[in-house]
């Protein structure tokens, strides 16, 4: 006779249980998250196939994890383009701006997001703080670049907010997610351009980054194309590309193919559980963490909705911490904790219970 189904948690926690085992308290995934097994067996056969003389094709691991990241950030996979670095994204995005164009930025934001922007010296950039972003946007405004998460404190931009400024005086936006995709639910389509390294939230290997362009590919110049950019890359190996891809693959780098052999696999794992149930239960365990700050006369930065918590004046404790077993962040003197989809309620109750020591 069969048993009783398994509900949905059962199921996030079965599948998180097969997949992950770390032998601390891990609660630092705002730097590097952690490994699935699915992802370490993958990119073990990757580099297997190559020491043995026959590599796997590990360009349609490249097409994968494009079509799986598409589908998490709800695009087409002709907008979006793989790579490895925000900055890199960051960089082409600033590249294509006028002579004297006006770009937002918030204060403290991630350098990879607002120093290719800086760089540049004939561009105007503007800094205000992260709650000011959407008010702060104005005739003139040709671009607004700021992060959906704070990777310092976890604050979240209002993004609906920005959206309809940004709206209403014609600027383009600009919104590197790697502090939100995969916890936080995010509609790329709402932007200009969306980029997010993949090794944070997305459980991905180091060495993947995406970044998600409007159908029309956004006005963009392709300055450090090379043969993957072509439409047909294995006839484009010599000389100039005669022909960019009629997509987002246009703006894409020669991969690190080892980590797209793990990422395609991560991300399917993220799939499977689903950006929502991910994002309800980081939210839990980060509040259970505030409440139980408030119990110890702590303060975190306020960030509501966040599954960061940043708690000033307590980041001199990290070495102590890790000691201890528990893995989290220093960040400008406040202790940076991040909840993920591998962590409990007990990991939780374990930070509090060392640190009211």
């Amino acid at each position: 006779m069969p048993g009783p189904q398994s509900g949905p948690m059962e199921t996030f926690e079965t599948l998180v249980r097969a997949e992950f085992a770390a032998k601390n308290t891990y609660l630092n995934t705002a730097s590097t998250g952690l490994l699935p097994a699915r992802a370490v067996d993958a990119m073990r056969v990757g580099v297997e196939s190559v020491a043995a003389g026959q590599p796997q094709d590990m360009f349609a691991d490249v097409e994968a994890a494009r079509a799986a990241f598409a589908r998490l950030v709800g695009v087409p996979d002709r907008r979006v383009a793989a790579g490895a670095s925000v900055a890199v994204y960051s960089g082409l995005i600033a590249a294509s701006l006028p002579e004297g164009a006006e770009v937002l930025t918030a204060e403290a934001d991630f350098t990879s997001v607002v120093n290719p922007f800086h760089v540049r010296s004939d561009l105007k950039v503007r800094t205000v703080p992260l709650e000011r972003i959407p008010e702060s946007v104005r005739p003139g405004t040709a671009l607004v670049a700021v992060s959906a998460a704070q990777s310092a404190d976890g604050r979240i931009v209002d993004l609906p907010a920005l959206r309809e400024a940004a709206r209403e005086h014609g600027a383009r936006t600009y919104l590197d997610a790697s502090q939100a995709t995969g916890w936080l639910p995010v509609e790329a389509d709402a932007y200009d351009y969306v980029s997010s390294v993949a090794f944070k939230w997305l459980v991905c290997p180091r060495g993947v980054a995406f970044l998600v362009v409007p159908e029309d590919l956004g006005g963009l110049n392709p300055i450090f194309a090379g043969w993957v950019a072509g439409e047909h890359p294995w006839d484009s190996c010599y000389g100039p590309v005669e022909e960019l891809a009629h997509s987002a693959r246009r703006f894409d780098e020669s991969p690190s193919l080892f980590s797209y052999a793990g990422a395609r696999h991560s991300l399917e794992l993220i799939e499977e559980l689903g950006v929502d149930a991910v994002h309800a239960h980081d939210l839990a365990l980060a509040d259970r963490f505030r409440a139980g700050l408030a119990g110890l006369g702590q303060e975190p930065v306020p960030a509501p909705g966040s599954a960061i918590v940043s708690v000033p004046g307590l980041g001199h404790r990290q070495p102590e911490l890790s000691r201890a077993g528990i893995e989290v962040s220093d960040r400008a003197g406040n202790l940076r904790a991040a909840f993920h989809l591998y962590n409990t309620a007990a990991d939780v109750d374990r930070l509090l219970d060392v640190l009211s020591g």
